[in-house]
């Protein structure tokens, strides 16, 4: 029986590349690996890749940077420097930053637009505040939507563009899809914001969910109706999906269904105190009735 081949310096360098993709993931979210783990074979590390992309550039703009020393000028400068080195790595297939390599040959397999990556980049940028600014900085409605779209939304459609790749999918199939995909990344963020409030108000002086102030009672109950609606939205999409991608979505979205009915049994000001989280025994539950709902299904 023949040994088989030695990898080539390519193939060792892209694994190596999606290997640092999956250790972000594995370092920075417990409910997303757990989630990404039930993707097919042919989707996760697609979805890693993307997911260590967006973290790393969330890293920089939300206090790792700032915290070596870095002031918002130069802030702005790594941020642009890092969405450069992104293009480029599309275009020629190669970059020296391993998260970006591995993004990039997620993009050219997938098929994914510049027109999506712009916008998660320009609402980066929003998060780096000046040395001079002071208090909490508000959204308004059409700033948040903006955020939002770009913060996302966009990683929604990415992660569908992942797994519609090999799909011949009719154009209201299409856009179905695409209406899910959307709904189900601005629940996410919106249920983040909500998670959040402490310290994105303490450490980061923001208020992605209202303008210079605290959110109230009222507020609360609002966002949390507007992220139910959300979630609504995105399960209508989900017998869509293929069955190999489908079990993972259907449990991030059950898992972030948990956490915002945790949330909207706690009221707007202990969410100012302490950060609302699904112990890890429920969220296995959650993963394995996902799972299993997912498996019975005919198609």
């Amino acid at each position: 029986m023949s040994a088989a081949p030695e990898p080539s310096s390519l193939e060792r360098y892209e694994e190596t590349c999606r290997a640092a993709a999956a250790a972000v993931i594995s370092a920075y979210s417990t409910s997303f690996g757990v989630a990404t783990r039930m993707l097919g074979r042919r989707h996760r590390a697609h979805v890693r890749n993307i997911y260590a992309l967006v973290r790393i550039a969330d890293e920089l703009v939300d206090g790792v940077a700032a915290e070596r020393g870095i002031g918002p000028a130069e802030q702005r400068k790594l941020l642009r420097r890092l969405e450069d080195d992104v293009f480029m790595a599309v275009e020629s297939g190669y970059s020296s930053n391993p998260i970006v390599d591995a993004f990039a040959c997620t993009v050219r397999d997938c098929g994914i637009e510049g027109r999506l990556i712009e916008p998660f980049f320009a609402s980066m940028r929003t998060d780096i505040r000046d040395d001079a600014d002071r208090g909490l900085v508000g959204f308004d409605r059409e700033q948040h939507a903006a955020y939002v779209y770009g913060s996302a939304e966009v990683v929604g459609l990415m992660c569908l563009r992942v797994f519609t790749r090999e799909e011949r999918l009719a154009p209201d199939e299409a856009a179905l899809l695409e209406r899910g995909a959307r709904s189900l990344g601005a629940a996410f963020q919106n249920i983040n914001f909500l998670r959040d409030l402490a310290d994105d108000s303490r450490r980061l002086g923001r208020d992605y969910l209202g303008a210079d102030r605290q959110i109230s009672e009222t507020d609360r109950l609002a966002w949390v109706a507007e992220a139910r609606a959300q979630l609504e939205s995105a399960r209508i999409s989900l017998p869509l999906l293929p069955k190999d991608a489908r079990r993972a979505v259907r449990c991030a979205l059950e898992l972030f269904e948990e956490l915002l009915d945790r949330i909207s049994r706690t009221p707007a000001a202990e969410l100012y105190t302490r950060r609302i989280r699904v112990p890890n025994a429920v969220k296995l539950g959650l993963a394995v009735r996902a799972g299993a709902r997912t498996l019975l299904e005919r198609t």
